[in-house]
């Protein structure tokens, strides 16, 4: 593993401080989100607001923290943890401003205390492998395109693991705690496939400008990200197909949707675990 270098050092008291800061802050909007479902009374109309604001604050401490630790003169430090916390601030920030014009803030429920997870982990296991910023722009074209597009799916999935949690609570006759908070299963369901669509989108687009401008997409060290995204590509265009032609719903969409994340997940983080906490290179 590549040594931390110099220039983070005289930040790292401020990075310290910044990461356990946000961390807090994520966990006290999800409270706020989640304590009066779970005590079994409705959320007063102040609550989203109020957990929106706390949620974009500690997103504003999680850009500092990572303006100083991915960022950086040397290039972009995508080590494993620094890159799960960048993905991690992406989920958060899609879900909050999505959750202003649609019920998609019970995403942050699960959501903001996975995104303060990554801070505390990114602190504890620090990593470091610099990504040059001298590629030019359609590289740095697919790197954000990629980004957004693994985001989005994130966000699709842990959309489909409340989905499956409310739709096995109905089941079982279950309907206190959460599950009041949730929309309806329809509502549910349409907004799954709207995450889908969007995600499967900028996931094409990540695909097409990987194949313009990044050159040994099929070279022996990135086969298997270009493989897997492509199947995860295909899985998620599966279920839109389906979604379209067959009325695919409930099971067989969180199934297929789970199963395009998974997929993904694998392409990026998979390799990289294996690459930098596993063999240490």
């Amino acid at each position: 593993m590549m040594p931390r270098p110099h220039f983070l050092a005289p930040v790292r008291m401020s990075v310290v401080a910044l990461s356990l800061s946000a961390a807090l802050v994520y966990l006290v909007a999800t409270v706020r989100l989640a304590l009066p479902p779970m005590l079994g009374r409705p959320r007063d109309a102040r609550a989203k607001p109020q957990a929106l604001a706390l949620g974009a604050l500690a997103a504003l401490l999680h850009a500092l923290v990572l303006y100083q630790v991915v960022l950086t003169p040397a290039g972009l430090n995508l080590g494993f943890f620094n890159a799960l916390s960048l993905i991690a601030w992406v989920i958060a920030v899609i879900i909050l401003v999505a959750s202003l014009g649609k019920p998609l803030e019970n995403l942050a429920l699960l959501g903001l205390p996975l995104t303060a997870a990554t801070l505390v982990l990114a602190l504890l296991f620090p990593s470091d492998r610099l990504v040059p910023l001298d590629r030019g722009f359609g590289f740095d074209l697919h790197l954000l395109l990629a980004i957004v597009a693994y985001s989005l799916v994130s966000v699709a999935a842990v959309q489909a693991l409340l989905l499956a949690y409310q739709d096995r609570q109905l089941r079982r006759k279950r309907l206190g705690g959460i599950v009041r908070a949730l929309p309806p299963l329809q509502t549910m369901e349409a907004l799954l496939f709207q995450l889908i669509g969007a995600g499967f989108f900028v996931l094409s687009l990540a695909i097409v400008s990987g194949a313009m401008f990044v050159g040994g997409l099929f070279a022996q060290h990135i086969a298997h990200k270009t493989i897997l995204s492509l199947l995860a590509w295909l899985i998620l265009a599966v279920l839109l197909w389906g979604r379209w032609r067959f009325g695919w719903r409930g099971r067989v969409a969180i199934r297929w949707s789970l199963g395009g994340f998974l997929t993904l997940m694998l392409a990026y983080f998979g390799s990289k675990f294996v690459v930098e906490l596993i063999l240490r290179r």
